[in-house]
C-alpha cells in the first residue's frame, strides 16, 4: 500500500440555520426569538441515525453590517441547540459568515470554502454530502462545492419561487423530515 490513500467514506449536512432550523426572523439577534420549525428535532435525530454528520452554515450579515454582534449570534445558535436538546455535540462545526454584501466574500453563501474546509477536515466524500437550505444561496454553495443539494419550501420560497432561479434540477420538501426521510 505504497502511497496509497483510502478514499473519504464521511457523510454530512450543511444546515442552513434561518428558514431551515428555525423561523427567519431577519437579522434575529435575542435568543429569545428563537422558535424551532416543525420537526426539525426528528429530522436532526434522523440524520444522526443514518450517520450524517452535522454542520452549520449560516450566512449572518447583521454583523457585518452592524446590527448585533458574534456573540449575539452565538447566543441564538446556543438557544436554538438548548431548544433542540440533542446530545451535544450537535455539529461538528460551525460557520457564521459574517460578512455584509458589500464586503469581500470570503465565507459568505454562495461561496463554498466553508464546505471544502469541513470536507477536506473530517474526510467527507463529496457524493455523500448535503448542502440544505431555503435559499438560492444555499444551493449555489453547494453546487459551488460539488456536492449534492436539496431546498426547503417551508422558508421564503415556495417550490414556484424556487423555479425562477437558473439553478440545476434539486430536491425539494416541504419540511427538513422530508428532506431527510428521502435521504439514502
Amino acid at each position: 500500500m505504497s502511497g496509497s490513500r483510502l478514499a473519504p467514506q464521511g457523510k454530512a449536512l450543511f444546515l442552513d440555520r434561518d428558514g431551515t432550523l428555525i423561523v427567519d426572523k431577519h437579522y434575529l439577534s435575542d435568543p429569545a426569538g428563537v422558535e424551532l420549525l416543525p420537526t426539525v428535532r426528528d429530522a436532526l435525530l434522523a440524520a444522526r441515525a443514518k450517520g450524517y454528520t452535522l454542520f452549520l452554515f449560516s450566512n449572518q450579515s447583521g454583523i457585518g453590517r452592524g446590527y448585533y454582534t458574534l456573540a449575539d449570534a452565538e447566543a441564538v445558535n446556543a438557544r436554538m441547540e438548548a431548544l433542540l436538546a440533542l446530545p451535544p455535540p450537535l455539529f461538528a462545526d460551525v460557520c457564521l459568515a459574517t460578512e455584509a454584501p458589500d464586503q469581500p466574500m470570503v465565507y459568505r453563501k454562495p461561496s463554498p470554502r466553508f464546505i471544502l474546509e469541513m470536507i477536506e477536515r473530517h474526510g467527507l466524500a463529496k457524493h455523500h454530502c448535503w448542502m440544505i437550505g431555503d435559499r438560492e444561496t444555499d444551493i449555489e454553495a453547494g453546487l459551488a462545492a460539488g456536492i449534492r443539494v436539496a431546498g426547503l419550501t417551508n422558508g421564503k420560497l415556495t417550490a414556484e419561487a424556487w423555479a425562477q432561479f437558473k439553478l440545476p434540477p434539486f430536491p425539494l420538501h416541504g419540511t427538513l423530515a422530508e428532506l431527510v426521510a428521502a435521504l439514502p
